[in-house]
C-alpha cells in the first residue's frame, strides 16, 4: 500500500528519470552554454583584425591622403592565442561531457534514494499491520482469560509506534519524490511520478585499480592549465602589439601630378606600459589553473578510493544482511505462532519482530549505498580520449 498522492502518478523507471534529468536538468544546461562559450572563443581567436582606412586633407601640398592601416600579429601572438582558445574549448567539452554524466549520476543517486524510502514504507505499513494484528490477538487472549492487561497495553504502545513509523516513512518517500522530479527538472508543487523499479542488487563496477587517472575533470584541468600558459605567452608577446603595415595614395601637388604612394608601419613603444598588468593576470590565472588541476587530482582519487571502499563494505554487509533476514523472519513468524499458543512471551514476540524489522531496513540501506557508490565509480570510470 502506497501514500496517498503515489497510486495514480505516471511510473518512471531509472534510466528514464536519467535521460530526462540529462535532457533538461539545469545543470547539464549550463555546462552546454560553456561549451558554446569555448566555441565562440575559439572564433574570436581566429579571427584578424579589419583594415583601416584613413582619410585626410591638409592645406599643403599634396593635399589629399588615403592610407589604409593593416593590422598584424608579430612573434605568434596570433597561434599562441588559438592554441590557448582551442584549449579553452576541448577544456569546456571535457566539462560538458561531466556534466553530463554527474546530473545522470544525480538522477541515479536520488532515485535510488526514492526507491529505498518506498522499500521502507511498504516495510513500515506491513509491520504496522502486523502489530495491529497482533494487538488484536492480545485483546482476544484477555478477554479469554490467557492473557494480562499488561500485554494489551504493550501491544497497544508498539501499534501505535509502528503507525508513527509508517508515517514518518510515507513523509521521507513523498520528501525522495520531490528531490527526484526536481532533479529532472520537474514540478514540485505536486507529486507527479513514482520509481516503478525494484531495489535489487547492483550492477559490478570497475575495480578502483582499472579506473586511470585521465578521468574527465582532471581533463579539464590539464587542459585550463595548458590554456593558461599560453594565454602568459600571448600576454608577453603583446608588448609591441598592435602592429601595421600602412601604405596608401597622396595627390593634389600641382609640382608632382598624380598619385603618390605612401608606404610604412606604425609600432607602439612600450615606455609608459609594458603589458605589466595583463601579464600579471595572466600568470594569476595560470597559478589559480595549476592549483585547480592538483585539486582535480586529489578530489578524483579521493572520491574514487570513498566510492570504493563504501561499496565494498555495503556488498559485504549485504551478503551477511541476506543471511540475516532469513533467519529473522523465521523467528519472528516462529515467536508469532508461540504466543498464539500461549508457549511464549508478548515481550518475545515484540522483540522479535523488533529485530527483523531493523534487519530488514538495513537491508534496504544498505542496498541504496552499493547502488550509489558503484554509480559513483561508473562515473569516475569515464575517461577523456588522448588527444
Amino acid at each position: 500500500m502506497l501514500p496517498a498522492g503515489l497510486h495514480s502518478q505516471q511510473p518512471v523507471s531509472r534510466q528514464q528519470a536519467i535521460d530526462i534529468a540529462v535532457f533538461r536538468g539545469a545543470r547539464a544546461a549550463v555546462a552546454r552554454a560553456d561549451t558554446l562559450v569555448g566555441a565562440a572563443q575559439l572564433i574570436t581567436a581566429r579571427s584578424r583584425d579589419n583594415p583601416a582606412l584613413a582619410s585626410t586633407y591638409s592645406g599643403a601640398a599634396p593635399k589629399y591622403h588615403v592610407i589604409l592601416d593593416l593590422p598584424l600579429d608579430l612573434a605568434g601572438v596570433r597561434g599562441a592565442r588559438i592554441r590557448a582558445a582551442e584549449a579553452t574549448r576541448l577544456a569546456s567539452q571535457y566539462r560538458f561531457e561531466f556534466e553530463r554524466a554527474a546530473a545522470a549520476l544525480d538522477a541515479d543517486t536520488t532515485y535510488t534514494r526514492a526507491l529505498a524510502a518506498l522499500e521502507r514504507v511498504k516495510l513500515s505499513r506491513r509491520n504496522a499491520r502486523d502489530a495491529d494484528s497482533l494487538r488484536r490477538m492480545a485483546v482476544i487472549r484477555r478477554n479469554a482469560g490467557d492473557a494480562s492487561e499488561l500485554d494489551v497495553l504493550l501491544a497497544t504502545v508498539n501499534a501505535g509506534q509502528a503507525a508513527n513509523l509508517a508515517a514518518a516513512d510515507s513523509v521521507s518517500l513523498i520528501s525522495s519524490v520531490f528531490d527526484l522530479q526536481s532533479v529532472m527538472g520537474m514540478d514540485t508543487n505536486r507529486i507527479a511520478v513514482t520509481p516503478s523499479d525494484s531495489l535489487t542488487l547492483p550492477p559490478p563496477s570497475p575495480p578502483p585499480d582499472a579506473i586511470p587517472a585521465f578521468t574527465l575533470p582532471v581533463a579539464a584541468a590539464q587542459q585550463s592549465l595548458a590554456a593558461a600558459d599560453l594565454s602568459v605567452r600571448v600576454q608577453r608577446r603583446s608588448r609591441f602589439t598592435p602592429f601595421s603595415l600602412q601604405g596608401g595614395v597622396e595627390w593634389g601637388d600641382p609640382a608632382t601630378p598624380g598619385l603618390l604612394p605612401t608606404f610604412g608601419f606604425s609600432i607602439p613603444l612600450p615606455l609608459l606600459n609594458r603589458n605589466r598588468g595583463p601579464i600579471a593576470q595572466a600568470e594569476a590565472e595560470r597559478e589559480r589553473a595549476r592549483a585547480e588541476l592538483a585539486l582535480a587530482l586529489f578530489q578524483t582519487q579521493a572520491t574514487i578510493g570513498r566510492a570504493a571502499r563504501q561499496r565494498g563494505v555495503a556488498v559485504e554487509k549485504l551478503q551477511r544482511d541476506r543471511l540475516l533476514v532469513e533467519s529473522a523472519n523465521r523467528i519472528a513468524a516462529m515467536s508469532l505462532v508461540a504466543y498464539r499458543e500461549g508457549a511464549q512471551a508478548l515481550a518475545t514476540v515484540l522483540e522479535a519482530q523488533r529485530n527483523a524489522r531493523d534487519i530488514l531496513s538495513q537491508y534496504v540501506n544498505d542496498l541504496a549505498d552499493a547502488w550509489i557508490a558503484t554509480a559513483t565509480l561508473r562515473l569516475y570510470a569515464l575517461t577523456a580520449p588522448r588527444r
